[in-house]
C-alpha cells in the first residue's frame, strides 16, 4: 500500500477558540473521538484548493487565512499518510455539519480545555497550531 497525502486542518475563529467534529459510529476511524477536519488531496489539487474543498464539504464553511503549519508523517496499522497540517479561520456563525454520516457534533474549544476523548493523532496536530 503506498502512502496518501491529506490536509488536516485547524479551523479557528481568530479568537482563540478552535472547532472539534466528534467523530461518528460511521466514521473510518476512533468513532465518539473529537478531532480536526482532514481529507485527501485530489489529483491535480493544490493543497490549499484541497483545504478549500474538505472545509466547505464537511462544514459548509468558506476558507479564509490558510496557513501551512507543518507535515506529519502519520503511520498507523494498514495505513500510512504524508499529512500537511494548516490552520484556516472559518466564521462561527456559518459552521455546519455537512456530513452527517462522518460527525454527531461540532463545538468551539479553547486549545487548553478540549472535549474527551480526543482522536490519537490530535495532540501533535494541536502542538504545530500553537496550542
Amino acid at each position: 500500500m503506498d502512502p496518501r497525502v491529506s490536509c488536516v486542518f485547524v479551523r479557528h475563529d481568530g479568537a482563540g477558540r478552535i472547532l472539534l467534529a466528534k467523530r461518528s459510529a460511521q466514521a473510518r476511524d476512533e468513532p465518539g473521538t473529537w478531532d480536526t477536519g482532514a481529507g485527501a488531496v485530489e489529483f491535480g489539487e493544490t493543497f490549499e484548493q484541497a483545504v478549500t474543498r474538505e472545509v466547505r464539504e464537511e462544514y459548509g464553511a468558506e476558507s479564509h487565512d490558510i496557513e501551512l503549519l507543518g507535515v506529519r508523517n502519520v503511520l498507523r496499522p494498514g495505513s500510512h499518510w504524508v499529512a500537511l497540517v494548516f490552520s484556516v479561520r472559518v466564521e462561527p456563525a456559518a459552521v455546519v455539519i455537512g456530513e452527517p454520516h462522518k460527525f454527531d457534533e461540532l463545538g468551539w474549544f479553547a486549545v487548553d480545555g478540549l472535549p474527551v476523548p480526543v482522536h490519537s493523532q490530535l495532540a501533535a496536530t494541536v502542538q504545530l497550531f500553537g496550542g
